[in-house]
């Protein structure tokens, strides 16, 4: 009922936006005053008061507000204020930003007078006077809610700019002792958004820094009862990306230590979390599981519901448990609201799928996945200029910091220099008159003891005396103050040559990392064009190889059909097929056993389309009897042990013990069906495979080297990268470069599971 009424109410607050944008006819300078006193600047602040603390109360409040006569004679300044209370309020109250081109004017007007000094350089006096701080802070919050604005548009570069000129503003315009209360707190959302957008384009880095800016000022003003704990999992997330497990586990623990409201999603989201990274830890699968059955009873949506879903199909997949994995992951796949649950979940059945051999609904996923996969040249550039966003951001950020730090160390040292270079000075000064008082004092006595004998006879010498005297302690004071200057005017010097050795050193390093910036990048473009030529000469060699392939595997196929023809295989099979045999059955329930004559017309007929089966079965061990060549014979149909029993009139059992037999004596580590398939496919090589590939002598029967080769160096440069990006690199498809991959064995191995996993090359 009540986000009923906050819907309904929001209608009357759109329909008199404008209003308190183009009120602009009041010339008051202290707030246009209402009937009761008060102001409409002190009706828009008491709302912002408001809004930290209850956003939904607020919300309530400026729908009376501008339904009131005092939003019909708001000023400028007060029309733009209201405005961006607006943006604010629908943001905080979850709905869609709806007066952009309003919020947009409010931002260039607050740019216009914070660049003018708060008024004191500006023309204008159409505004209430407000401190220099204050429009400060409501022009970062102007450019925050503008990013905001960009952001639910979809663009991502334009929201992250205003964030970082929101930082900008306030690390400007206040120190860091002043970012306390809804400084703070604006400061560990801003920073919070930052670390959000770099989340979603994995710039794990990034975001774990901006995380930790955010975690800072919400130790100062928590954001809400749950902030703190909010902000670790997010770190620990970013962790948990980077699949530095340890410090992930840890960021989930303190997580939960912050935790003091437990009833609500983040608190079970942390415990998801933590169970999962507890078993890629422990490997021990009830504990997560048990943690997860617990949270998972507790789910209040539907969408919360299929997230632990999720988490405990994860677990099961990395567990090896695949049945119960598909039973979890499917659901999740089935629900398109939350697009990229749906992606995430058809990464992992793609993999469980194409494990047990179910190759369409493999395919199916994989489709999906490349339909809802983002351009990669596309990504890479949004990634990129993100990248160059935050370095430039945090490069000014430092060049600023080491300014203000010089000019702190050049204060203090003329805080010292100075007061002591004065009490030097009066220290000399003084000195100097207490000596020139002392002899003046002297001869004075002297001059009285002479006058006393004589008073006329000394009395012209006395004066010179005091003349001499005068002149010394003039002389005096003259060489001190001489004395004095050069002091200061050395140490202004020394200053000075320290200023400037400084900004020499901080141009030079500049300068430095500038070249060597470069000089990576053209050796990088430089391999890049290398290793794009050499798969281009490639292409058409891997090609050709691709298709004498796939003629190779047509050919196996017809010789097995031409094979399973035959009248005596057509036979055996529709006698088996008819009575249903299983495993339990006995041989004599069915009465189909075969007489030495069928043997005999089996082998022949495995003789005509497998020429050489049975020598080559010899050549692997000379002891084979005829039964056991039978036995292989069978196999090639593709019949199990009780049909093969009821055919040769054996129990399963003695069936089962005959191929372990065979098994041991052929040295398999497979069963015998697997193997004398494949030596079957074995002699079915086509004559006609092409002769004219040009495939160089690197290149062996079923693969090339020197492109497993190339792939070692892809993997090499991009350790994410995944084999349909290979595939795609290469022109190839994903099961060649399976195969290629299996020549690597060895040197090239993939670690961890899932997309969380990465490619190590052994040297």
């Amino acid at each position: 009922m009540k986000r009923l009424r906050h819907i309904l109410g929001l209608g009357l607050l759109i329909a008199v936006m404008v209003r308190c944008g183009n009120s602009t006819d009041s010339p008051a300078l202290t707030g246009t005053p209402s009937q009761s006193g008060t102001t409409a600047l002190d009706a828009l602040e008491e709302i912002d008061s408001l809004m930290w603390k209850q956003p939904d109360s607020a919300l309530t409040v400026m729908l009376k507000f501008v339904a009131s006569p005092e939003a019909d004679s708001l000023c400028e300044f007060e029309g733009h204020y209201c405005q961006m209370l607006i943006s604010e309020l629908l943001y905080k109250n979850y709905y869609e930003q709806s007066n952009r081109e309003e919020l947009l004017k409010a931002v260039d007007y607050f740019d216009s007078i914070v660049a003018a000094d708060g008024y004191k350089t500006d023309s204008r006096r159409d505004a209430p006077r407000v401190s220099a701080k204050t429009l400060a802070f409501l022009d970062a919050r102007a450019h925050y809610i503008n990013g905001v604005g960009y952001y639910e548009k979809g663009d991502v570069v334009n929201a992250c700019a205003e964030y970082l000129r929101t930082l900008d503003i306030m690390e400007e315009h206040f120190e860091e002792k002043e970012l306390v209360g809804h400084k703070a707190q604006f400061m560990s959302l801003t920073y919070g958004r930052l670390g959000e957008i770099f989340s979603e384009q994995f710039m794990m880095e990034s975001a774990i820094t901006c995380y930790e800016n955010a975690l800072v000022y919400c130790k100062i003003e928590s954001t809400s009862p749950i902030g703190i704990s909010n902000i670790l999992y997010r770190i620990g997330k970013e962790y948990d990306e980077k699949n530095e497990i340890e410090n992930a586990r840890l960021y989930y623990s303190q997580a939960l230590e912050s935790m003091t409201v437990k009833d609500n999603m983040v608190y079970r989201d942390i415990v998801a979390s933590k169970a999962l990274c507890e078993y890629k830890v422990e490997g021990v699968a009830k504990y997560a599981l048990d943690e997860l059955s617990a949270i998972l009873m507790q789910a209040n949506t539907e969408n919360e519901r299929l997230n632990r879903y999720y988490t405990v199909g994860s677990v099961y997949f990395y567990d090896g448990n695949y049945d119960s994995a598909l039973f979890y992951f499917e659901p999740v796949f089935d629900n398109k609201e939350d697009v990229w649950l749906q992606t995430q979940a058809a990464g992992y059945l793609r993999i469980i799928y194409d494990s047990i051999g179910h190759r369409e609904q493999s395919d199916a996923y994989m489709r999906f996945l490349t339909n809802h996969k983002k351009p990669e040249g596309e990504n890479k550039a949004l990634v990129s200029k993100l990248e160059d966003m935050f370095k430039n951001y945090q490069n000014q950020k430092q060049e600023k910091e080491a300014e203000a730090e010089r000019e702190r160390s050049i204060n203090k040292t003329l805080k010292i220099i100075v007061p002591v270079a004065v009490v030097v000075v009066i220290t000399i000064i003084l000195l100097a008159k207490l000596k020139s008082k002392k002899l003046l004092k002297e001869q004075q006595e002297e001059a009285d003891r002479m006058l006393g004998e004589t008073e006329q006879e000394h009395e012209n010498e006395l004066r010179q005396l005091q003349a001499e005297a005068e002149q010394q302690l003039a002389d005096a004071e003259q060489k001190h103050q001489q004395k004095v200057e050069e002091i200061v005017k050395r140490y202004e010097k020394e200053l000075k040559l320290r200023k400037d050795q400084s900004e020499q050193e901080i141009a030079q390093t500049r300068k430095r990392h500038e070249e060597e910036l470069e000089a990576e990048r053209l050796a990088y473009q430089k391999e890049q064009e290398a290793l794009r030529q050499n798969l281009q000469q490639r292409e058409a060699q891997v090609s050709a190889l691709e298709k004498a392939l796939e003629q190779q595997h047509e050919e196996v196929a017809k010789q097995r059909a031409a094979f399973l023809n035959e009248e005596i295989c057509r036979n055996i099979l529709d006698l088996v097929h008819s009575k249903h045999i299983t495993s339990h059955d006995t041989y004599y329930q069915h009465d189909i056993g075969l007489k030495e004559e069928d043997f005999k017309q089996l082998k022949d007929a495995v003789e005509r389309h497998y020429k050489g089966f049975d020598n080559m079965l010899l050549g692997q061990c000379a002891s084979l009897k005829q039964s056991d060549l039978t036995l292989c014979h069978l196999h090639l149909l593709g019949l199990n042990k009780g049909e093969i029993g009821a055919l040769k009139g054996q129990t399963y059992s003695g069936v089962m013990k005959h191929g372990e037999r065979l098994q041991e004596k052929l040295g398999l580590d497979e069963s015998v069906a697997k193997y004398v398939l494949k030596v079957a496919e074995g002699l079915c090589v086509p004559q006609d495979v092409p002769q004219d590939v040009d495939v160089p002598q690197s290149v062996s029967q079923d693969g090339s080297l020197e492109i497993a080769q190339i792939i070692q160096n892809i993997v090499s440069n991009n350790p994410k990268i995944t084999r349909e990006e290979m595939a795609h690199q290469l022109g190839v498809s994903s099961k060649t470069i399976g195969r290629y991959l299996k020549k690597l064995d060895g040197r090239v191995r993939y670690v961890g599971s899932g997309y969380s996993g990465h490619w190590e090359v052994i040297e």
